[in-house]
């Protein structure tokens, strides 16, 4: 920084400066907004006045409206003279600083800095990329004294006294910015050794920023290497009372881990250098963009300022990398997707590491849950299905673990709300995120908000020739602004109009114009909020030709995220062929989108709009409930092949309702399951949409046939929502086959996720219903599923006679893979009687059955059944090899939770042969994927690892699984809790 302009040292404005900068104008918002001429200090004015040159510094140049000014300094509430306001402070802010510096331009104003060094946040971002250079070149000295150079251009409270809500926005932003630097220099200082002289700053930091995670790992560290080893351990005791009294959470991983490290005394904690770097798989580089439109258009200016925020992250920025959000706020079909894909197809470069993409679907009634998007990120992301967690909570930090290093630009569109996005945000440096949304997220924290409105009539009318076509708009200029003004410059509606026209080379500008003057009622929509997007559809949808209106309006009716071209050629009754030819022109005039190769997609309004087209236009009114007639059939004859391929030999799909129209086939498991998860949001969704209608028995047998879903863990929260609305459903309606069906769908996934009580609720009157509506089928269903029931509850006799009854009703439906399933479960009640020998005969006597009906993957439940079976027997050996055909089973037909409980039957016999250590690593594996059962069978893993531990030496550790079992027993009921009690007593006694 020799030799060039700086901005003076703000406790010591005395700084002298060279000769050349004596005049030179200089301005400072790391603290009170302020201004200097040379040393001179320049009256900044009132608060109000400051708030208006603080809104143009931060701007570094860029053109600010009257309306943004008006908005910065009084929000939602302005005054009524305003804006005579803002020119009046203009003015004289005009008279302190010099000549051409505060301009007016475009109806607003803009500061023209005299130089790079004229402002000190321009400075701090100088230097803060010199010391992230310094760093990267491995000059930790330099970096350390550059970094302190930036930190002390803050001189108080950034923007002091400063009202209004953008300088309000700045300052928990530039905050932000500064304690990430702090962190930076304070990292650094304990890869130098200065371990206790980082710890007193470091203990009032944690105290003035309780919260701050990386703040309290830091001091851990600093304590650790000072020989101070009880306080660390005692600042992260703090840390996970604090978070969970404030917030509700555990610390985040990194700092768990260096709790487990410190608790362990790693070696390598005592070595300020980092260790050497592991060779990895190159990490998986996701490219999920949707392609930008070639004739973007216009939003010159906001090109620009997201571009500058994205390059904020990448590092290109003069603020070095920090972790960066914009949100753009505006009605439907503003353009803000658009303008979105565009700026990030922009910064692609500057994002090496992948960019993501999601449609989060917050104007629908059923916006995307983000632990929805969280699973579908890690997976691009390159993170294994088995390795990605249940919960919210879980999936965000590891989601920000996974980005940590990396360089990642987030699309998040269509936001609901700032709730909604929080835990998709990367936080992590050198990330960046787009979120658009409806709705202004003014408490989104930090970030950078834009507002977009409709075009210009400058931009509408370049929009519509690009597209239209320079030759035919040229010699009908006037009509031309007659078309895009009565489109409201709403750029959705500009290029449907245009569109159309640009399809008919027989219609003029003017013939296009005419049609729209003569549709008062629409321009009167137009000029109406939300209602403006809806009139400018009725542009696009008058224009169609007969067979596109009815794809548009039949295709509206089904409820899905989106849907695939079978099933939208299930729900036209056309051929796939026609009906790509339809959908795809239907994409050209932007009424649909292609979500990806052979799916489509409607904008949520658009979609609104295409329903009322069917409620007024189709004739006769029956074809909209045939429509979706077509599509459940085909969603249920799918699933049934589906359910076939799976189990061969179970009879169930003979006995669901019949379907008129057919479903897809397949060749074999694979390609079938790849269906069923890729279709599941839409199954369920069609299921849903079914519910109290003439469908419903229909309906509940989809929910049924796709099982599947709610058993392997990876749609629970779906199904679980699906089930019960339709038993709900079924009660309404009076139909008592369906709610028997319909309760056994919902027995089934509270089984799975181990909440027993209400299984058996259900249960119960899934079997009472069976047996009033003479339902043979879901009578033996309601059987099996109370015998499991009864072996959760430890009622072994009474599960005897249910899986007995079970086995009778199978053999006379000649349903041998049920029946065999139930022998198996008929083996764990003689197991659970003492009689092993009877559970070892059965469990034989099931796996047997399955290998002669040809299971595929319920054969892996045959060998599960025997290895447990043979466990208790004391016949390790031939139990583990029972286990590992299961288990490779399981995990080729992508039964996470099924795998997990296999692990954990593993680990059950390598504890009773004495082998702590291989029961350990199996036990870990199972809490990794989860297990049937839910949090009960989660606690019998940690008890397991505990007593493997245990006999390992690890007894702390091996106590702290038992105490978090017994927290899982009680919380549950569980029976189990006396045993784990018994566990901690001695120690507790002591």
């Amino acid at each position: 920084m020799d030799g060039g302009p700086r901005v003076p040292e703000q406790r010591h404005p005395g700084t002298p400066a060279e000769s050349e900068e004596s005049a030179a104008l200089r301005f400072g918002v790391l603290g009170p907004v302020r201004a200097w001429r040379g040393e001179e200090p320049l009256a900044t004015g009132s608060p109000q006045q400051r708030a208006l040159l603080a809104a143009l510094l931060l701007r570094e140049g860029r053109t600010a409206t009257a309306a943004e000014l008006i908005d910065a300094l009084w929000g939602e509430e302005p005054p009524s003279q305003a804006l005579a306001a803002v020119r009046t402070y203009a003015s004289r802010l005009r008279k302190v600083l010099d000549p051409g510096v505060l301009v007016s331009e475009s109806g607003g104003y803009a500061v023209r800095l005299p130089g790079e060094g004229s402002l000190d946040l321009g400075v701090a971002r100088a230097l803060a990329a010199e010391a992230e250079k310094a760093r990267d070149h491995g000059d930790l000295c330099h970096a350390r004294d550059v970094l302190r150079r930036t930190l002390a251009l803050w001189d108080g409270e950034v923007l002091a006294g400063v009202p209004g809500p953008y300088a309000e926005g700045q300052r928990v932003r530039l905050e932000e910015w500064r304690l990430q630097l702090l962190e930076t220099r304070l990292d650094m200082d304990l890869e130098q050794g200065c371990h206790a002289e980082a710890v007193s700053e470091l203990t009032a930091l944690t105290a003035a920023h309780p919260l701050r995670e990386r703040l309290r790992e830091l001091l851990m560290l600093a304590l650790y290497r000072s020989g101070r080893q009880a306080e660390a351990l005692a600042v992260y005791a703090d840390t996970r009372r604090l978070l969970a009294d404030e917030l509700g959470v555990d610390p985040r991983p990194g700092l768990q881990e260096l709790q487990q490290r410190i608790l362990q005394a790693d070696p390598a904690l005592a070595e300020p250098s980092a260790p050497e770097e592991e060779t990895a798989p190159a990490p998986v580089r996701p490219a999920q963009l949707p392609a930008t439109v070639p004739d973007f258009t216009g939003r010159t200016a906001f090109v620009r300022e997201l571009s500058d925020v994205l390059a904020s992250a990448s590092g290109d920025g003069p603020s070095g990398r920090v972790m960066a959000v914009s949100a753009l706020a505006g009605i439907g079909g503003v353009g803000k997707t658009t303008l979105a894909v565009h700026v990030a197809h922009r910064a692609r470069g500057a994002f090496p590491d992948g960019q993501l993409y999601v449609d989060l679907q917050g104007a629908g009634a059923r916006a995307v849950e983000p632990e929805t998007v969280l699973g579908a990120f890690l997976r691009a992301l390159g993170t294994a299905d088995s390795a990605i967690p249940d919960s919210l909570e879980e999936r965000a930090a590891l989601y920000r673990s996974v980005l940590d290093g990396r360089r990642v630009l987030v699309l998040l569109d269509n936001a609901r709300d700032a709730a909604q996005v929080r835990p998709l945000l990367p936080g992590a440096e050198g990330c960046a995120a787009l979120v658009t949304s409806r709705v202004r997220m003014v408490d989104l924290a930090g970030a950078h908000l834009v507002d977009l409105d409709v075009m210009s009539p400058e931009e509408a009318l370049t929009l519509f020739t690009k597209i239209v076509g320079e030759e035919r708009v040229a010699s009908e200029r006037e009509a031309a602004l007659d078309v895009v003004g009565a489109c409201g410059f709403l750029p959705l509606a500009i290029r449907v109009a245009a569109s159309r026209l640009a399809a008919r080379r027989t219609w003029t500008v003017s013939v296009l114009a005419a049609k729209l003057a003569d549709e008062r009622r629409r321009l009167d929509e137009l000029r109406a909020g939300d209602l403006a997007v809806k009139a400018t559809f009725e542009l696009g949808y008058g224009q169609l030709e007969p067979a596109q209106a009815r794809a548009f309006r039949l295709l509206g009716l089904a409820d899905g995220p989106d849907i695939s071209l079978a099933a939208a050629a299930a729900v036209l009754d056309l051929p796939a062929e026609d009906t790509e030819d339809l959908l795809e022109s239907l994409v050209d005039t932007s009424l649909l989108e292609s979500a990806a190769p052979g799916r489509y997609r409607f904008h949520d309004l658009v979609r609104l709009y295409a329903r009322a087209c069917a409620e007024r236009d189709e004739h006769p009114p029956s074809e909209r409930g045939a429509a979706l007639s077509r599509l459940l059939d085909f969603y249920l004859a799918t699933a049934a092949g589906v359910y076939a391929i799976e189990r061969p030999g179970d009879r169930l799909v003979d006995d669901l309702e019949a379907t008129e129209y057919p479903g897809l086939r397949f060749d074999d498991g694979q390609s079938a399951l790849d269906w069923l998860y890729t279709e599941s949001a839409a199954l369920l969704a069609c299921v849903r949409q079914a519910s109290g209608t003439a469908r419903l028995r229909r309906a509940v047998d989809l929910l049924w046939a796709a099982r599947d879903l709610a058993e392997s863990g990876a749609n629970s929260r779906q199904y679980e929502a699906t089930a019960m609305a339709v038993r709900e459903a079924t009660q309404a309606v009076g139909d008592t086959r369906a709610e028997g069906r319909a309760r056994i769908a919902l027995t089934g996934f509270l089984l799975v996720s181990g909440r027993i009580q209400q299984a058996s609720a259900e249960a119960r009157l899934s079997m009472e219903c069976a047996a009033a509506a003479a339902d043979p089928t879901a009578e033996s269903w309601a059987a099996q599923d109370r015998g499991l029931i009864a072996l959760h509850q430890h009622r072994y006799s009474d599960g005897k006679r249910f899986f007995d009854q079970a086995i009778d009703g199978f053999r006379a439906a000649g349903n041998g893979l049920c029946e065999a399933t139930a022998l198996c479960n008929l083996s764990r009640a003689y197991m659970g009687m003492g009689n092993t020998a009877k559970a070892v005969e059965f469990a034989q006597n099931g796996l047997a059955v399955h290998i002669e009906v040809g299971s595929t993957m319920r054969l892996a439940n045959g060998h599960y059944a025997l290895g447990v079976a043979l466990t208790t027997a004391g016949r390790h050996i031939d139990a583990l090899a029972q286990f590992s055909r299961a288990l490779t089973i399981f995990l080729d037909h992508r039964q996470r939770l099924w795998a997990g409980s296999t692990h954990f039957r593993i680990a059950e016999a390598h504890i009773a042969s004495r082998r702590p250590a291989q029961a350990a690593q199996h036990a870990e594996q199972a809490l990794a994927l989860g297990c049937i059962g839910g949090d009960r069978m989660r606690g019998h893993v940690l008890k397991l690892l505990g007593q493997a531990l245990s006999d390992l030496g690890q007894v702390d550790r091996g106590r702290a699984c038992w105490q978090e079992a017994l927290n899982l027993y009680e919380a549950n009921g569980a029976p189990e809790a006396d045993a784990v009690r018994s566990l901690l007593k001695p120690a507790t006694a002591a």
